[in-house]
């Protein structure tokens, strides 16, 4: 009998671990999903902040060429 009592705490034991085990496999799946996710979210980012940049450079190059055009006008 104790050793029907001892093969059942045991089975209990194990059930419960593998529903842990089977728990964090599901946490650790949308983890790395939310990983991707965001990792292609900051990628987006990033390249619309180089094309921000870039954009940015034109326009101070026009705006410089406009203020050259002011000051041949002005002298």
């Amino acid at each position: 009998m104790q050793n029907q009592t001892t093969l059942a705490k045991l089975s209990e034991k194990i059930s419960s671990i593998v529903e842990k085990h089977n728990s964090l496999k599901e946490e650790n799946e949308a983890l790395r999903l939310e990983l991707v996710k965001l990792k292609a979210e900051s990628e987006i980012k990033n390249q619309e902040i180089a094309r921000l940049i870039e954009q940015n450079s034109q326009k101070e190059l026009e705006i410089e060429a406009i203020v050259e055009k002011l000051e041949s006008i002005m002298v």
